[in-house]
């Protein structure tokens, strides 16, 4: 059987050092590393890896960056890598495209085996919170509002919950940190969900909800 090929995505380089041991030692094959976003992007659609492990945090994101590996490499699979992670963020990693979620102090001997395990469609869930996950997560998916539609103009998922957010008064800031998003991208949201109602700015936009 031949080595599964990895790339690891975390902006710490001791964290990265350690993983890389653990697989080297699990006979797996480190193909990159990344510290950002667009390094692990760049590192999966150069190296078409089986697995892409992803820090949740990183800079530019993480879950992003699983959304877009997701559409363009969906042979690879995506696994999070977390210290800690609330449900909602694991719900929003799952849409986004990933298959499962280690944290980040998993034993150098198990984290090999956990990997072919979602390599064999086996789910990844860190022990502490694979109890409850599943049902926390049905519940949270099921509360999930549906997207907005204005007139003949349907937003997507996020697009609706970004502007439902900013129309309750929230930051972009503060949406940012609930949808596990960078600020960037929530503006670009905000952006792309005015475009498509004719409104000039994020204000003209709220109006068109009412």
């Amino acid at each position: 059987m031949k080595e599964p090929r990895v790339v690891i995505a975390d902006d710490h380089a001791l964290v990265r050092l350690g993983i890389r041991m653990a697989l080297v030692r699990g006979s797996m094959h480190v193909v990159a590393e990344a510290a950002d976003r667009d390094g692990a992007i760049a590192a999966v659609l150069r190296e078409s890896p089986d697995i892409c492990l992803l820090d949740l945090f990183m800079p530019g994101g993480g879950i992003e960056a699983a959304a877009v590996i997701a559409q363009t490499a969906p042979a690879t699979a995506v696994v999070m890598l977390t210290v800690a992670a609330s449900p909602d963020i694991m719900l929003a990693a799952v849409r986004a495209g990933a298959r499962g979620f280690l944290v980040k102090d998993t034993s150098p001997d198990r984290l090999p085996a956990a990997l072919r395990g979602v390599l064999r469609g086996e789910a990844a869930l860190p022990r502490s919170v694979l109890g409850g996950a599943l049902t926390q997560l049905r519940e949270l998916a099921d509360r999930t509002p549906s997207p907005l539609r204005v007139g003949d103009v349907r937003l997507s998922t996020r697009e609706s919950e970004v502007l439902r957010m900013l129309r309750a008064g929230l930051s972009t800031t503060e949406i940012g940190e609930r949808l596990a998003l960078s600020p960037t991208t929530v503006r670009r949201h905000i952006s792309t969900a005015a475009s498509k109602l004719g409104a000039a700015n994020r204000q003209e936009a709220l109006r068109a909800l009412a």
